[in-house]
């Protein structure tokens, strides 16, 4: 999970969380840019931000007022597997992207595997969270096999 710094007068019961509400690309993309998750999504890219969140099986946001203040955005099946592809906070160590992570789960079967991968700054989130590491992970673009 990818994070910012915590406004100073922040009340964690503030924070309202909807479950597949459409989100704005511009949206997206200035929370994406308050993490470092910005950095490594194509965020230049509009046709790739408009696919990211119009194929996207579940879409959880977190808000403060009209502020968009963190997302879960995920791809499943709802049964076997759940890729959690964006988990991206702009207020940290406040329990929000726990909460991300519940609220994306309470959509799934209760027997259906979260996997994610981790962005180099949150490998030490994870397992404080729950995640188990799995040790056999490749990825590749498909141009490669093309």
């Amino acid at each position: 999970m990818d994070t910012t710094q915590q406004p100073q007068s922040f009340d964690i019961n503030q924070v309202e969380y909807k479950v597949n509400e459409p989100i704005t690309e511009d949206q997206f993309k200035t929370l994406l840019n308050e993490t470092t998750l910005g950095a490594r999504r194509p965020l230049s890219n509009d046709k790739a931000v408009s696919a990211m969140l119009k194929h996207a099986d579940i879409l959880i946001t977190a808000w403060v007022g009209t502020r968009l203040v963190g997302v879960a955005r995920s791809l499943t099946d709802y049964e076997y597997c759940c890729y959690l592809s964006d988990l991206a906070v702009s207020i940290p160590k406040c329990g929000i992207g726990k909460e991300l992570i519940k609220q994306t789960c309470k959509q799934l079967s209760p027997s259906c595997r979260v996997i994610l991968l981790s962005a180099p700054q949150a490998v030490e989130y994870y397992p404080k969270v729950g995640f188990q590491q799995h040790n056999s992970c490749w990825t590749e673009l498909a141009e490669k096999f093309l």
